[in-house]
């Protein structure tokens, strides 16, 4: 077994500062969103999840980078996720859209907080054991910003969300939905971000860059909407028949499985021919 003492790679029983300090400002982006729209200001509402979403993906890295990882980190995170990507999307889409529909409002909005619960608690239990180039379901930060985004752009231009209350509340219940499915998303995980690349690579990063600057509440609900349809697209393209278990179950076929059992079955094939 593995000694924790000698393995610094293992989380540790400690509190550190930097990484719950990024947390703690994740968390308060969150709170600060639901806040936001119950003032009217939809806005800064999604603009506050978005800066959440980059809180979060700061913390775990610094943690890592600074071998400052522990379990109660790892606990703290996801309770604060919870707030930030589960119960902050769905009462400012609530506060927007859905507050005039009754009892379709708060329930399209209470799905979704209960998926991202469920789905932070499946990823919990999953962590170790879980193929990590795929997420299994959508990622509740993903979620999120399909939400944030949706309703930057209408308070944008002005769009009254309660005239599309029905449409929003729909939408709110199928990405609630898809975080506890079994479709597939790419994690981006096998992306070798320390690789070298080319100049013009660099220079396609600036533009990128300017593009989204240029309008960030379109081009985010552009890029969160295609990520949350590219699950089943990814699923259905990766199964010879889609079957129940593909959609939703304790686990995943075993097609999965195969595909995984496969790609192993190949490596190794491959480093026995260099061998030769």
């Amino acid at each position: 077994m593995p000694n924790k003492h000698n393995d610094d790679s293992l989380p540790t029983r400690g509190i550190y500062l930097l990484p719950n300090l990024l947390t703690t400002a994740g968390l308060f982006a969150g709170f600060y969103a639901v806040v936001s729209s119950m003032n009217g200001h939809f806005i800064s509402a999604a603009v506050a999840i978005f800066i959440a979403m980059i809180f979060d993906g700061l913390d775990g890295r610094v943690a890592r980078m600074t071998n400052t990882q522990s379990e109660f980190g790892a606990e703290y995170d996801s309770m604060a996720d919870m707030v930030s990507f589960g119960i902050a999307p769905g009462l400012v889409a609530y506060n927007w859209a859905l507050f005039s529909f009754g009892k379709f409002g708060w329930l399209a909005a209470f799905i979704y907080v209960a998926c991202a619960a469920l789905r932070l608690a499946r990823f919990n239990t999953q962590v170790g054991s879980a193929d990590k180039r795929y997420f299994q379901g959508l990622a509740s930060p993903a979620a999120a910003g399909v939400i944030a985004s949706l309703i930057w752009v209408g308070s944008e231009y002005k769009i009254n969300g309660e005239d599309y209350g029905l449409i929003i509340g729909i939408i709110t219940i199928v990405v609630g939905l898809l975080m506890v499915s079994n479709f597939r998303y790419n994690s981006f995980k096998d992306v070798d971000w320390k690789g070298k690349v080319n100049f013009v690579f660099v220079l396609l990063i600036v533009l990128v860059f300017v593009v989204v600057a240029s309008s960030p509440e379109n081009i985010l609900l552009i890029i969160f909407g295609l990520y949350a349809c590219s699950g089943p697209f990814t699923t259905i393209r990766s199964v010879k028949k889609l079957k129940f278990e593909h959609v939703l179950g304790d686990d995943q076929d075993a097609d999965f499985h195969n595909d995984k059992m496969s790609k192993t079955e190949n490596e190794i094939k491959a480093k026995n021919d260099e061998s030769k």
